[in-house]
């Protein structure tokens, strides 16, 4: 099995670097990073704080396994505990979202002594096998089975199908606060109030997938916070560490206090540790949800200005930087022809939402660029 690679036309795009909001391939052409990134740079690319916590910190300490303590992986379990939705102050580290999740899902199954997990049609938690699981979509899980069983999916966003399923067996409810791989889908209005609701009176706890919606991605530090809502469990990962691998995973005490025996090698590496504490101090300083808030308003009424002069626009949809252009042709032909002739790379998240996701640092000069990038490809 190889890698996917981004092609377009006859030639893949071959990165070879990165600079704030520009990635510039091996011939010399740029692009704006408008979501090939998945994420996972909401300071932009080599951003000075990050490239030189990690080179200071590894020319100190690159490894050392976590039965000993490191002042920069401790500082990290700080920074986290201040900045978690709630009380959710009992952290533990991994190297990606799936892994994140994954833990999410063990803890509340022994803290609960529980089984059954309720997650959501068109939902995405990861390739792992209980994080699979969780996951919707057929295609990721042909050919894997049997996955890790007990898991009910109910409609994203209906609140009654919700209370039908959570039960005295329900060990956990997973859901995004905004749905990412399955079409950049907001939780309607005071839905996540009423999961909060019915997993606190079974007993149950709430997970909150924040892999590809925290560190400010939504115009807030969390997409739980826009909502109001305290879960019992936070997942986080992408953005945290801003490219280097890094996830969280960060519960509140009475999960923490029976969470089981789990761990994992290369838990809290001092040099995602250092990166991870290097982004989340420039985000909070520098407010960069804020931002995001911003700009992420500003584009997503361009786009509405947009889809009004066009019949090829069917939504616009999103909070932040996290923005969904569904249109009525596939997606990939919109993502190719903007990345051939504009310069701009976005990604699918379905057959017709093109997806956006830039650094969090851009302005509204480069949302500029796209929606004239989109306006001729439409």
């Amino acid at each position: 099995m190889s890698g996917a690679e981004f092609v377009f036309g006859s030639k893949p795009i071959d990165i070879a670097s990165g600079d704030g909001v520009t990635l510039t391939d091996t011939d010399g052409d740029e692009y704006l990073d408008f979501g090939a990134s998945y994420a996972c740079a909401p300071l932009g690319h080599c951003h000075p704080d990050v490239t030189d916590a990690v080179a200071e910190q590894a020319a100190e300490l690159t490894y050392v396994q976590g039965s000993y303590p490191v002042d920069v992986r401790t500082g990290l379990y700080d920074r986290l505990a201040a900045l978690a939705p709630g009380d959710c102050s009992k952290v533990w580290l991994s190297n990606s979202g799936t892994e994140a999740n994954e833990a999410a899902l063990k803890f509340a199954r022994h803290a609960t002594g529980r089984s059954k997990i309720v997650a959501a049609m068109q939902a995405f938690h990861g390739r792992t096998m209980g994080a699979l699981a969780c996951t919707w979509k057929d295609e990721y899980k042909e050919g894997f089975g049997p996955l890790a069983g007990d898991v009910e999916f109910v409609p994203y966003g209906d609140e009654e199908a919700m209370s039908e399923a959570v039960d005295g067996e329900t060990a956990a409810v997973i859901l995004e606060p905004i749905q990412g791989e399955g079409g950049v889908n907001p939780a309607p209005e005071g839905y996540l109030e009423h999961v909060r609701d019915v997993t606190a009176d079974a007993g149950a706890a709430m997970i909150a997938d924040e892999i590809q919606t925290g560190v400010g991605r939504t115009g807030d530090l969390w997409a739980v916070e826009g909502a109001g809502v305290a879960p019992d469990v936070v997942t986080a990962a992408k953005g945290i560490a801003n490219g280097l691998p890094m996830g969280a995973t960060m519960v509140r005490p009475w999960i923490a206090e029976n969470a089981g025996n789990h761990g994992s090698t290369f838990s809290g590496g001092p040099v995602p540790c250092a990166a991870a504490s290097a982004t989340l101090e420039t985000l909070v300083a520098e407010d960069v949800p804020g931002n995001a808030r911003e700009v992420g308003e500003s584009f997503r009424a361009a786009l509405e200005d947009l889809a009004a002069e066009t019949d090829a626009i069917r939504d616009v949809r999103g909070r932040g930087l996290m923005i969904g252009l569904e249109v009525k042709t596939g997606a990939n032909p919109v993502i190719g022809q903007l990345a051939m002739n504009h310069g701009v790379l976005a990604l699918p998240a379905g057959r017709t939402v093109v997806r956006f996701l830039p650094p969090l640092t851009v302005r509204e000069s480069h949302t500029d660029r796209v929606v004239e990038g989109l306006r001729d490809v439409l």
